[in-house]
């Protein structure tokens, strides 16, 4: 199986789902090198195109994903990671998940819990 990184310069969009709750986590972007050391690992590893490098998922916070499954869209550039997020949170703003505001009306509403205090954890 090849995966099309060509599409998008070299990127493959990457979902990462809750795989017992089925909640989306983030979206993240995958080069070849990210996703061949996903499948070999088992842990989510993304590309990051503001460090322009790899990614491993929890290398700073401690809050990684282990990939349960993995699937392919059908034109081969997106990838969904059925995942189990250890830490309690994919978020780097400490929620649950990334999609933690919801549109209402012409402003946004914070819908998740937050889990963790960023400040506690990141050295920024």
């Amino acid at each position: 199986m090849k995966l099309n990184f060509e599409k998008a310069g070299g990127l493959v969009s990457a979902i990462a789902q809750d795989a017992d709750t089925g909640t989306v986590l983030m979206i993240a972007w995958m080069n070849e090198e990210a996703f061949e050391e996903t499948v070999k690992t088992g842990r989510a590893v993304y590309f990051s195109r503001s460090r322009n490098r790899l990614w491993r998922k929890g290398e700073e916070s401690g809050h990684y994903q282990e990939v349960r499954e993995i699937f392919v869209d059908c034109d081969l550039d997106a990838v969904l990671l059925k995942v189990t997020q250890k830490g309690g949170a994919a978020c780097h703003e400490g929620y649950e998940s990334c999609f933690f505001r919801r549109v209402a009306g012409d402003g946004l509403q914070i819908v998740g819990e937050k889990i963790f205090d960023p400040s506690e954890v990141y050295n920024r």
